[in-house]
């Protein structure tokens, strides 16, 4: 046993603080990369957002990038301009260290034009005590009017805060009734859930009731469960007609009741929701024609009218506020030519701060300006990242548009197998990073906004020896359904037939697990009258 030294050669991978933050600001959303980029504005004093001036000392991270055309695309152009050609590291590089002392005080100059502008509208003559307004009119401005300014929050504007319960109170509070029964009222619209059925009984109304009014059982002004039922009937006429019902049949003869008398075929309708709502639920309209002794043209009329009512009438009040997805990449046709490009507005440009970085001292050791160093250093690797991560970005969606081109120029059934290995050896780079780079990525194309995750599919074989995705699958599934005869709708078995026919092996129940997926029922629900 005793001490020693060796020398050891060997390979190994160290992730580094700037690679760390590369590959965490590669896999972050538009959200939370606009978070983190706020984050760094306020923490690090040499950045700054780029805003309304003319070209500066640093390039905007957007300015950088290039406008790229799918690649091997022999409808593109194949020549590029200066400004759309497409940096590489060193010149990344390059541009992030090529802050020179002239161009900060170029813009410290042209600051001090600026403040000097601005003190001589000010006039010499002001006196101490003048108030500004007296020097200075505005137009007051109206905060209720719709402003055009981008920043103008319309989703606070439109957002839906109100509640089905909100509503159903609005309501009782317009309506005159007693003490009690607005007590009554008040513990039904407690009990009705989101779709607007009541998910409490009359009995433990009644009960939760009388505790909150402190009678017992032998007092004679207890709440009675007819009291209940004359309250929740009342509640049920409110807006929207059938909120309180207990059952589907309850809801729709509520609605069909609150319907003018003079409707057409309105007693017939009450009679099919009472009698035969379980047959119409299986589409068993054999069944109803020759028990209630109708024709297929008056049942047609029916169903017509029954189908005006809402199964779930609280959606038509609580609805949910919509999650608007902002695409990170867009693909246009221009000239002929489909082009891929960033959305430009996804992140604020952002620079270094000229007149900061011009108080960097090479020389100087003191803590202020190691201060400075610091974080000049953390922007330019900060700025490196975003633009690493554009340049993936970029170069990833074009791959995959260059290998999905069909889908861009005939739809879903033109989309083509590819997995994730197939882009990673096209771009050069692992997996993991492509993995990274499509999730929570949208992209905007002229057949809508889909996640780069949508253009990755598993395959089929083919009779041919080929290969076929499984998105254009569900996709001619969809198209099969949606032209099938209402009266005999398509089984899964036919429509594996069908495939079959056109040189796709799919078993019946990868036919199924497609329409599930699809939320397309079965085809005995989906059997109706012409």
């Amino acid at each position: 046993m005793k001490t020693s030294l060796q020398l050891k050669m060997g390979q190994s991978l160290t992730m580094t603080p700037q690679l760390q933050q590369a590959i965490r600001l590669l896999q972050l959303s538009t959200l939370d990369l606009q978070q983190e980029i706020q984050q760094a504005l306020e923490t690090n004093p040499m950045l700054e957002v780029e805003e309304d001036f003319e070209q500066s000392a640093q390039p905007s991270i957007e300015d950088q990038m290039a406008e790229k055309p799918l690649d091997n695309d022999p409808s593109l152009d194949s020549s590029s301009s200066a400004d759309s050609q497409e940096l590489t590291s060193e010149q990344a590089a390059q541009e992030a260290d090529s802050f020179s002392q002239d161009d900060f005080k170029t813009s410290e100059h042209e600051a001090t034009e600026t403040d000097t502008e601005w003190n001589n509208d000010i006039p010499e003559d002001m006196a101490i005590d003048t108030g500004w307004d007296e020097i200075y009119q505005h137009t007051p401005t109206q905060a209720a009017a719709p402003s055009d300014d981008d920043d103008f929050d319309f989703e606070s504007r439109n957002s839906v805060t109100e509640t089905l319960q909100d509503h159903l109170n609005w309501q009782l509070n317009l309506t005159p009734m007693s003490d009690t029964d607005r007590i009554i009222a008040e513990n039904i619209i407690d009990g009705i859930d989101v779709d607007g059925y009541l998910q409490t009984t009359v009995e433990d109304i009644c009960e939760s009731v009388n505790d909150e009014l402190k009678l017992s059982e032998d007092d004679e002004n207890k709440t009675e469960t007819d009291e209940v039922e004359a309250v929740l009937h009342l509640i049920q006429r409110f807006d929207p007609v059938g909120s309180g019902a207990r059952s589907l049949q309850e809801c729709l003869q509520v609605q069909l009741n609150q319907m003018p008398s003079d409707t057409p075929y309105l007693p017939e309708a009450k009679i099919v929701v009472l009698r035969y709502l379980e047959l119409l639920g299986n589409k068993d309209f054999a069944g109803i024609m020759r028990k209630a002794r109708l024709k297929e043209d008056v049942l047609k009329e029916i169903i017509a009218l029954i189908q005006t009512l809402h199964p779930r009438p609280g959606e038509q009040i609580d609805q949910q506020t919509p999650d608007y997805v902002v695409p990170d990449v867009i693909v246009q046709k221009l000239n002929g030519r489909w082009r891929v490009d960033l959305n430009p507005e996804i992140t604020p440009k952002i620079r270094i701060n000229p007149s900061y970085a011009s108080l960097i001292r090479r020389a100087d050791s003191s803590a202020d300006n190691t201060f400075l160093k610091d974080h000049m250093q953390e922007a330019k690797w900060f700025l490196k990242s975003l633009q690493s991560r554009n340049e993936t970005l970029l170069k990833v969606s074009s791959k995959i548009m260059e290998h999905q081109r069909g889908f861009l120029d005939y739809g879903d059934e033109a989309m083509k197998p590819l997995v994730l290995h197939d882009i990673a050896e096209a771009v050069e780079m692992h997996e993991s990073t492509i993995s990274r780079v499509t999730t929570q990525k949208y992209i905007h194309t002229p057949r809508g906004i889909f996640e780069l995750k949508y253009f990755f599919s598993s395959h089929v074989s083919t009779s041919s020896g080929g290969e076929c995705s499984s998105t254009a699958i569900r996709a001619i599934i969809k198209k099969l359904v949606a032209a099938e005869n209402p009266k005999k709708p398509l089984s899964d078995n036919k429509i594996a037939t069908l495939l079959g026919d056109q040189g796709i092996k799919v078993a019946r129940r990868t036919i199924a697990k497609y329409r599930e997926a699809m939320h397309i029922p079965p085809s005995n629900e989906r059997k109706r009258l012409v």
